[in-house]
C-alpha cells in the first residue's frame, strides 16, 4: 500500500525591479499527479522613481504577496550571467529583496539555464519554448503572459523536478 503523496506549494520568482514575475504551483514530489497554477502574476515598479523607492515598494509588494500565499518553498532565479552591468545590478537588487523577505519559507536559486534543462529537456531552450512547457506542464490553455510570469512558472516547476530527482538519489535503496 502507498502512503499519501506530499504536496507542496512552490512560489516561483522572476525577480526585476520594473516586472518583477511571480507564480505559485502546487505539485507532488513523488510526481505521480501533475502540477497545478494556483496564482500567477506581475509585480510592476515605476521606472521614473528613484532606485530606492522601488525597491522599497518591491519589497512592499513582495511581503503582500508572500503573506496571502502559502508556499513551503520560495524559488527564486539566480542571476548567473549578464551581459549588460546596467540591468544586472537591478536584478540581483530584486533578487535579494525576494530571498530576504522569504523568511520561514525554503529558499532555492536556479539559474535560467538550470530552468531551461529541467522544463525543457534542452539547457539552451529559447523563450518561446519554455513557455510552450510550462502551458503544457501545468495544463493550461494558453502560455502564460508576460513572459516573466511564465519564467516564474518555470522556477516552481524546475524546483519540483530537482526535488524529485533529490528525494530519489536520498532514498535507502532496498
Amino acid at each position: 500500500m502507498r502512503g499519501t503523496v506530499e504536496r507542496v506549494f512552490v512560489l516561483g520568482i522572476d525577480p526585476g525591479l520594473t516586472r518583477c514575475g511571480f507564480g505559485l504551483v502546487e505539485g507532488s514530489l513523488e510526481g505521480d499527479r501533475p502540477a497545478v497554477a494556483v496564482r500567477a502574476g506581475l509585480i510592476e515598479t515605476d521606472p521614473a522613481e528613484p532606485v530606492e523607492a522601488r525597491l522599497a515598494q518591491l519589497g512592499r509588494d513582495l511581503a503582500r504577496l508572500y503573506a496571502e500565499v502559502t508556499a513551503e518553498v520560495v524559488v527564486v532565479e539566480r542571476v548567473f550571467y549578464q551581459r549588460n552591468a546596467r540591468t544586472a545590478i537591478p536584478v540581483a537588487q530584486a533578487s535579494g529583496v525576494a530571498i530576504a523577505l522569504a523568511e520561514g519559507s525554503r529558499v532555492r536559486q536556479f539559474t535560467a539555464q538550470e530552468v531551461k534543462l529541467a522544463v525543457t529537456g534542452y539547457g539552451a531552450a529559447d523563450k518561446a519554448q519554455v513557455q510552450a512547457m510550462v502551458a503544457r506542464l501545468l495544463g493550461l490553455a494558453e502560455v502564460p503572459r508576460p513572459p516573466d510570469v511564465a519564467d516564474a512558472l518555470a522556477l516552481a516547476l524546475t524546483y519540483l523536478a530537482v526535488a524529485r530527482t533529490e528525494a530519489r538519489l536520498e532514498a535507502p535503496t532496498p
